[in-house]
């Protein structure tokens, strides 16, 4: 017998039930601003009363968003829309949970009539934060195509590169990227159907609001397995181009609800804002699945860019309970008068993506009266570890596992290591794969081989565990860049450097940034005839050219000039890669050991480490005494100038 797929599945689950009882939510935009858990009694009680099944069949669209529409006929939910959308300039969009199905069963015919999909087929959606942008992610549930999001920052190479890799049939974006679409797709073999969000028509393209404006709102939901390929996310690497992270109906669809109800804590009175960009699985996160698996309203302001002004002047104006941002966002919006504002409704505040500094906690809790709750997760995974609502907040640390993991710290072969020892960050898949756990890397085995440890998934981050039970990070165990909330590959931005005429080589480190807490920098050596070129006026060329060759966001911030031979740039990045599998350390525990050598003295070995150090930019000081250092001794060459301008 097929086990039955309803949301009266999440309903008999322990930590749903709450839902199912009416009374038991509060009054709409009630002012709470304390830290008390509203679905769960505390951490310890949260981990042991978790079990979610997973049945044969399910899919979100039905199962949790129809019942969601039956709820609100029912009056079993608050008078809250489940869609809330404004663009800053006065137009607004409020949708019922019954509207949104409406319009995404007519998106979903628009999908399998007018665009010929069928289920399994792929669909790369790029838009900005538009209401098409959620009734595309629910029209490719109920379709069963396979949702594949890409930022608007994505330029023709980038996109060629994800059409062809995912061989997506169809593409939805705007007249800011339909361009770039039409310049490459004749290399697309399978790309039959383009759809256009954009008042203003254009050749080969279907004009997406007209054609839902004809289109039936009846259609039947496709009737999904749960481990079939729901969506797929293009994530970095820190080699190679960006890697496709393929997500499950139950990965995410089922997944995420550990977020909603846990970590968010959030319920169907709640208006939930997350400023997460339309391309990123951050957005699957906290902008879809797991607001609507709790029955909460979703928030979106359009803003095309991040304006601290606009963002409090929001939380300010509009009922927003439980707000979503990156570190980078709260470094930025701490910076302003928060005093001066009055956040009535706000009551719980989140971040992940990328560690938030302790004083930057502290500044937001002193202007706001709120806490920060750190969350650690990837694109591969939902929620990871967290600071819960209820426990203890210990500044800087990512805090505990989630109840979807079994999270430990390895040694290099993948044996647990005792508390206050760092490590890899591993997650256990045997015997059982944990729910919430991507699949695999569609068309790379090799890589989805290489995450495994023994009983273990690695995240790719090193960290350690404390007596107590919390989790910190240290830092990533490759050359990952996480800027803003970004995950930028060293390869790509190499790539996109080494198509300048002036560059030579080139390598891209991490630097570390008050605001950003990490951005791109960028060691190059030039070719002989930019040698006496003005070094200003081309390290803006060069940073200007890379915004163009590639997304802007990877851009290299900071632009080193160097002066050296090609085998000491070889040397630079191999003794990286040599000593830090030899004593299976990160770069910040090395840089405490470097601080105390004294940096003349002339051994090889420190010299290497300081080297690394200086490469992944540590620390500035070192930096400065390295470039004093001669390195003729370690390549074997004599006379080699000083290599760091």
């Amino acid at each position: 017998m097929l086990a039955p797929v309803t949301m009266k599945l999440l309903l008999r689950a322990k930590c749903f039930q709450r839902l199912a009882i009416p009374g038991s939510v509060r009054a709409l935009h009630k002012d709470h601003r304390t830290g008390t858990p509203q679905n769960f009694s505390s951490y310890e009680s949260m981990k042991q009363a978790f079990k979610l099944e997973v049945p044969e069949y399910f899919n979100f669209a039905k199962d949790v968003l129809d019942e969601w529409t039956n709820m609100e006929k029912a009056g079993k939910r608050p008078s809250n829309p489940a869609f809330w959308w404004i663009n800053g300039t006065g137009e607004e969009v409020r949708w019922s949970f019954e509207e949104l199905g409406s319009l995404s069963r007519k998106l979903a015919n628009v999908l399998t009539e007018a665009c010929g999909l069928q289920r399994g087929d792929r669909v790369i959606v790029i838009l900005p934060r538009v209401p098409e942008w959620w009734l595309a992610n629910v029209a490719c549930l109920r379709t069963g195509t396979v949702f594949i999001p890409g930022t608007t920052q994505l330029t023709q190479k980038d996109i060629l590169y994800r059409l062809r890799s995912s061989q997506a049939k169809c593409v939805i974006t705007d007249q800011s990227v339909a361009p770039g679409v039409d310049a490459v797709a004749s290399q697309c073999e399978n790309l039959h159907a383009k759809l256009l969000v954009s008042p203003h028509p254009r050749e080969g393209w279907g004009d997406l609001k007209e054609l839902m404006k004809h289109a039936c709102d009846s259609h039947t939901c496709v009737k999904t397995k749960h481990n079939e390929t729901m969506a797929i996310y293009f994530t970095s690497g820190t080699s190679g181009a960006p890697k496709m992270t393929g997500h499950t109906h139950s990965s995410f669809g089922l997944g995420l609800s550990i977020n909603g109800r846990f970590w968010l804590d959030l319920t169907p009175s709640d208006v939930m804002w997350n400023t997460s960009d339309t391309g990123w699985a951050k957005s699957a996160w906290s902008s879809v699945f797991a607001p609507w698996t709790q029955g909460a309203c979703v928030f979106a302001h359009y803003l095309p860019r991040f304006e601290p002004t606009t963002i409090l002047q929001t939380l300010s104006k509009f009922p927003i309970t439980v707000f979503c941002s990156a570190p980078t966002a709260y470094r930025m919006l701490v910076q302003n008068e928060l005093l001066s504002y009055k956040f009535k409704c706000l009551k719980h505040c989140v971040s992940a993506g990328e560690p938030i500094n302790p004083e930057v906690t502290e500044q937001w809790r002193k202007g706001t009266g709120l806490d920060i709750y750190e969350g650690y997760g990837q694109t591969e995974t939902v929620l990871i570890c967290g600071n819960f609502k209820g426990m203890k907040i210990k500044p800087g640390s990512m805090g505990k596992p989630s109840p979807a993991f079994d999270v430990k710290i390895l040694d290099g072969s993948g044996n647990v290591l005792p508390p206050g020892q760092e490590g890899d960050i591993g997650l256990r898949v045997l015997p059982d794969r944990p729910l919430g756990l991507f699949t695999h890397y569609v068309d790379n085995p090799t890589k989805t081989a290489s995450t495994l440890r023994g009983n273990f998934y690695l995240t790719g981050d090193r960290g350690y565990r404390d007596e107590d039970g919390y989790f910190w990070f240290v830092a990533r165990s490759d050359d990952i860049i996480l800027s803003s909330g970004y995950r930028i590959g060293p390869f790509e931005v190499e790539s996109a450097l080494i198509e300048h005429p002036a560059v030579a080589e080139s390598a891209v480190v991490s630097s570390p940034d008050a605001i950003r807490g990490e951005v791109v920098k960028a060691f190059i050596v030039l070719n002989p005839d930019y040698k006496l070129h003005d070094q200003e006026r081309l390290k803006n060329e060069i940073q200007e050219h890379v915004k163009k060759t590639t997304a802007p966001y990877k851009y290299p911030r900071k632009v080193g000039i160097l002066i050296m031979m090609s085998i000491c740039l070889v040397f630079w990045k191999i003794s990286a890669v040599y000593f830090f599998h030899l004593n299976e350390q990160s770069p910040q525990t090395c840089y405490t050991k470097c601080s105390k050598w004294n940096m003349d003295d002339e051994i090889p070995d420190l010299i290497c480490w300081a080297i690394w150090l200086t490469r992944l930019g540590v620390n500035p000081k070192c930096q400065e005494k390295i470039s004093t250092v001669p390195l003729s001794f370690l390549v074997l060459t004599e006379n080699l100038p000083q290599c760091v301008s």
